[in-house]
C-alpha cells in the first residue's frame, strides 16, 4: 500500500513552492477593465486558465475523500502548475506541476503527501519525485477467491514513510520514453486481532521495500488532465531486493493501455486496459489489486490481476459534461493455472464541468456501484489520470 501512496504524490506532483514562473500576463490598456482571472472572456463561465497562468497561480483543492476503503474525510493539498503552451504538439509541451497536500478520514487514516512532475532538457527528460508519510487503516479480504476472509476480513493498519524518484528520457524526439524509477518505504504493519492474522499469512511487524523499475512509456494524449484524442500505454518491471534497500525479494510486472477516440465533436471514447503479476515474496500489501471504480482500494488482491474499463464523456452543453462507465476484471493466483480467479463487474455515472479550457482540465463526481456497495469519487482530471 505504500508505493501505492507515493504514486499518489507522484500524480499530484517535491519541491515546496510555485512551479516556475510563467510569463507576465499582459497588462490593459489605460482606460481598459482588468481582464477576470476567475471568468472566461470567451463564455463568461468560471474558468481557472488565467489564474495559472499567473506567476503564483494554483489550484487550492479541497475536497471530500469517499474512498470505501478508508470511509469519509476531506484531502487538502494547493497544487502549482507551470504555464501551457498552447503550441505544443501532442505528447509534448507537458506542464510542470508541484503540489504539497494532506488527508484525513473518518477512520483514523492520514496522511501528508508532497510530489513535482518536471519537464527539463527541452522536453527530453522528465523527473518525478514523490514523498509520503501515512497510516491507513484498511481490512484484509484475502487474496483471490478466499471463503474465509472474503466474508470476515482483518482490520489492520499501514504506516507507511518512504519515497519515489524517477526519470523518463524521450527517445529520439519521438513520443516514446525510456523510464528508470527507485522506491524506498518501511512501513509498520499492525493488526488488530493479531492471531488471526498470524495464522493467515504470519505477516512481518516492520516492512521494508526497496526496488529499481525499468520502463518504457507511449504517450500521444492531448493534454494529461482530461484527454479527447491520443494514447498511453507503459510496461514496466519492478525489481525489489535486499540489494537496494529492502528486506525481501520479489518482481512485479506492469500493462498499462489506455486509449481516448473522438467519436464526435463532443463525444469521447476511452479505453483502459491494465494487468500486473507478482513473482517472488513480495510483502501481503505489495500484491496488485483491481483499480475500477466501484471496488474499493485493495479489496480484490491476487498474485495477478486483470481489468478493463471504458468511459463516455458527452460534452452536452458548454462547459457541462456528462460521463459514463463500466469496467471487468479479475484476480487469481499462480499464473499457469489461475486458481482461486475471482471476476466482478463494475460501473457508473458521472458529471464534470469545465475548470480550465487553456489546460483541458475538467472536474466533477463520478458515481459508482460494485458488487459490494455504491461510492462516490471526486474527480480532478481523467479518473485514469497519468503524469
Amino acid at each position: 500500500m505504500s508505493r501505492r501512496i507515493i504514486r499518489l504524490a507522484l500524480g499530484l506532483a517535491l519541491s515546496i513552492g510555485p512551479a516556475a514562473p510563467a510569463a507576465p500576463v499582459d497588462e490593459p490598456a489605460p482606460g481598459q477593465a482588468k481582464p477576470s482571472r476567475l471568468r472566461s472572456e470567451e463564455d463568461g463561465w468560471f474558468d481557472l486558465s488565467a489564474f495559472l497562468d499567473t506567476a503564483h497561480g494554483f489550484v487550492p483543492i479541497l475536497v471530500p475523500i469517499t474512498e470505501p476503503a478508508v470511509g469519509y474525510g476531506a484531502a487538502g493539498a494547493a497544487l502549482f502548475i507551470d504555464r501551457a503552451r498552447p503550441d505544443a504538439r501532442p505528447g509534448f509541451g507537458r506542464p510542470t506541476m508541484t503540489a504539497v497536500g494532506g488527508l484525513a478520514t473518518e477512520n483514523g487514516t492520514r496522511g501528508l503527501l508532497a510530489g513535482d512532475v518536471r519537464q527539463l532538457l527541452d522536453d527530453r527528460l522528465q523527473t518525478l519525485a514523490g514523498v509520503v508519510d501515512a497510516r491507513v487503516n484498511l481490512d484484509f479480504y484475502g487474496f483471490s477467491k478466499d471463503p474465509a476472509l472474503n466474508h470476515d476480513p482483518l482490520r489492520y493498519t499501514l504506516e507507511p514513510l518512504g519515497g519515489t524518484v524517477r526519470g523518463k528520457y524521450r527517445i529520439a524526439r519521438s513520443r516514446l520514453w525510456a523510464g528508470l524509477s527507485y522506491s524506498l518505504a518501511d512501513t509498520k504493519i499492525t493488526f488488530d486481532d493479531a492471531s488471526a492474522a498470524a495464522a493467515a499469512l504470519n505477516p512481518p511487524e516492520r516492512s521494508r521495500v526497496g526496488g529499481m523499475t525499468p520502463s518504457l512509456t507511449y504517450d500521444s494524449r492531448d493534454n494529461i488532465f482530461t484527454p479527447t484524442r491520443g494514447t498511453y500505454s507503459e510496461g514496466s518491471v519492478g525489481i525489489y531486493d535486499q540489494a537496494l534497500g529492502g528486506d525481501t525479494a520479489f518482481q512485479r510486472l506492469g500493462l498499462t493501455w489506455i486509449v481516448y477516440l473522438p467519436v464526435h465533436s463532443r463525444v469521447t471514447l476511452g479505453i483502459r486496459g491494465d494487468a500486473a503479476f507478482a513473482f517472488g515474496d513480495p510483502p501481503f500489501y505489495m500484491l496488485p489489486f483491481l483499480t475500477l471504480r466501484g471496488a474499493p482500494v485493495l479489496r480484490y488482491q491476487g498474485e495477478d490481476v486483470a481489468e478493463v474499463e471504458t468511459e463516455v464523456r458527452w460534452q452536452f452543453w458548454k462547459r457541462l459534461s456528462a460521463v459514463g462507465f463500466v469496467g471487468a476484471g479479475s484476480t487469481w493466483n499462480d499464473f499457469e493455472h489461475r486458481a482461486d480467479e475471482r471476476s466482478i463487474v463494475t460501473g457508473g455515472a458521472g458529471m464534470r464541468y469545465e475548470l480550465a479550457r487553456k489546460y483541458g482540465l475538467h472536474a466533477g463526481l463520478d458515481f459508482a456501484y460494485g458488487p459490494d456497495d455504491s461510492a462516490i469519487y471526486i474527480q480532478f482530471g481523467s479518473a485514469w489520470a497519468r503524469p
